[in-house]
């Protein structure tokens, strides 16, 4: 017996809602992950990008645990000399939930090809309005 490998043309894409309201930031992006590189399918195969379409809603409103919101820190660099840029996630929060819920998940899927091309499918909301509905997209429990 064989072992099934799936072929690019053969995936069948779906639409999933995860809505992040009261739930820790890193539990709903490992979900958002799994779900981008098609972890939750029997068909899984690493080396074939097997994921589905991710949208997540109600980011401001999920949760840090512990004191993170008060410890952790984003950093950038412009590339310059002295270019070095950092925001508190007390502030990303506030103005900015969306590239948190992006920055989590993005350090969840692999940096490779396959990655960049998951995290074309993922749709983040700082609230519950999205333009999607045409997709008609099955909301997930966890």
């Amino acid at each position: 017996m064989s072992t099934y490998m799936a072929k690019a043309g053969e995936i069948e894409r779906k639409w999933y809602i995860l809505d992040a309201a009261g739930k820790p930031l890193g539990r709903v992006a490992a979900k958002a992950a799994t779900l981008l590189r098609g972890k939750h399918k029997p068909i899984y195969t690493p080396h074939v990008d097997c994921g589905d379409h991710v949208i997540i809603i109600n980011c401001s409103k999920a949760v840090l645990t512990g004191n993170k919101i008060n410890q952790k820190i984003w950093y950038r660099h412009s590339g310059w000399v002295g270019g070095l840029k950092k925001v508190e996630y007390s502030t990303l929060m506030e103005q900015r939930p969306e590239k948190a819920m992006e920055l989590a998940v993005n350090g969840m899927v692999p940096n490779n090809k396959i990655g960049r091309t998951a995290m074309t499918r993922l749709r983040v909301y700082a609230d519950t309005n999205h333009s999607h509905s045409a997709q008609k997209p099955e909301t997930l429990e966890f």
